[in-house]
């Protein structure tokens, strides 16, 4: 079915609770959260290539809409009737999905939204309930992840609902981690060696953070991909698509990163680095977290020279590194808080796609 005519008729109108526009090609995912929600109201349209302030900028070309499109319906349960084609509108060409009305409701991924107004709202959130009585610095962090999760990127609302799992096995298993108190470290051999997974847990969601995000970028802006960066026929060929590619290529960016090398990661990656979020600062406090990661994963937290390199007279060689939850607290949420400031540079920059936006 054609639908060209209805979709000129629309362009120009105001977001609203049957139109919503994207500047740039989002993620499946954000497509389907998106379908998703007009399915379970009242059906709508969703517009690509014109931006919420109704400038018409098009679509680029590099990638093709209809393989994203075809990747966010088969998130769908059960796929609702939908349309979709590219469509020229003076001389740009946009990229339009229109969405009926679904008699039953649509979930993505067991998560079913609804369009109310011009946004988008989870209909069955998920609560967390922490435990009476318990250690209180958990439910103010939680809070913090609540306000960081709105108006998110993907990549950051994944990583976000990670780190608020994080907080709950820290909740619900006090007992091992916090046996004495937050404030000091756990004398339970089974509550050290949870402590070591949690930690290495949330720094390796912070890594896929970026990797997802860059991700993004490169969906939005294919330009920013388009470096001296080298790839083999057998690395394109053992991809089934170019999104696949492209989420290939995101990933491998971050060896680096995963080596420790804060520095050399930001070098490497102007688009993270243009955004002027992580200074050096920033960057040596980064790298000090990777460290306590690689200790935790690779040595059981037994000090080694390679780690005293970086704390200069705060350990002991062949002692056991051990942090308190009290301190494990603080180093998820600095990097949540990281992660908050280059998601927001990100969305501003490169006109990233967002969800749950309020």
């Amino acid at each position: 079915m054609d639908i060209t005519n209805e979709v000129v008729k629309i362009i120009g109108q105001p977001e609203s609770s049957k139109l919503e526009y994207k500047s740039v090609l989002p993620p499946s995912r954000n497509i389907a959260q998106l379908i998703s929600s007009f399915a379970n109201a009242d059906g709508g349209y969703i517009i690509l290539g014109v931006s919420d302030n109704l400038e018409i900028n098009g679509l680029s070309e590099d990638f093709h809409a209809n393989a994203i499109t075809h990747k966010a319906l088969d998130l769908l349960s059960p796929q609702p009737q939908v349309s979709y084609q590219y469509v020229v509108y003076k001389g740009k060409k946009l990229y339009a999905i229109k969405v009926e009305k679904s008699d039953s409701l649509v979930a993505v991924e067991g998560k079913s939204y609804q369009r109310v107004g011009a946004s988008v709202k989870l209909l069955n959130p998920t609560e967390i309930q922490f435990k009476s009585g318990g250690y209180p610095k958990i439910k103010s962090v939680s809070q913090q992840f609540e306000v960081h999760i709105k108006n998110a990127t993907n990549a950051k609302t994944k990583l976000i609902e990670h780190y608020q799992s994080i907080l709950k096995i820290i909740d619900d298993l006090g007992h091992m981690l916090d046996p004495i108190d937050p404030s000091v470290p756990t004398v339970n051999q089974e509550g050290k060696i949870l402590a070591r997974i949690l930690f290495s847990s949330f720094v390796d969601n912070f890594e896929t953070y970026l990797s997802d995000l860059l991700y993004e970028i490169f969906l939005a802006k294919p330009a920013t991909l388009k470096s001296g960066s080298k790839v083999t026929v057998k690395e394109v060929l053992d991809c089934s698509d170019l999104q696949e590619f492209v989420n290939y290529l995101a990933k491998q960016k971050i060896g680096k990163l995963q080596k420790g090398s804060v520095k050399g990661f930001i070098s490497d990656n102007p688009q993270i680095n243009n955004l002027n979020v992580i200074d050096d600062s920033k960057q040596n406090e980064i790298e000090k977290i990777l460290q306590i990661r690689h200790l935790y994963s690779h040595r059981n937290g037994i000090v080694d020279e390679k780690f005293l390199q970086y704390f200069t007279g705060e350990f002991t060689l062949n002692l056991e590194h051990q942090m308190s939850i009290d301190e494990i607290c603080d180093k998820l949420c600095y990097l949540a808080k990281i992660s908050h400031q280059i998601d927001s540079a990100a969305i501003a920059k490169y006109k990233l796609a967002k969800i749950n936006d309020e």
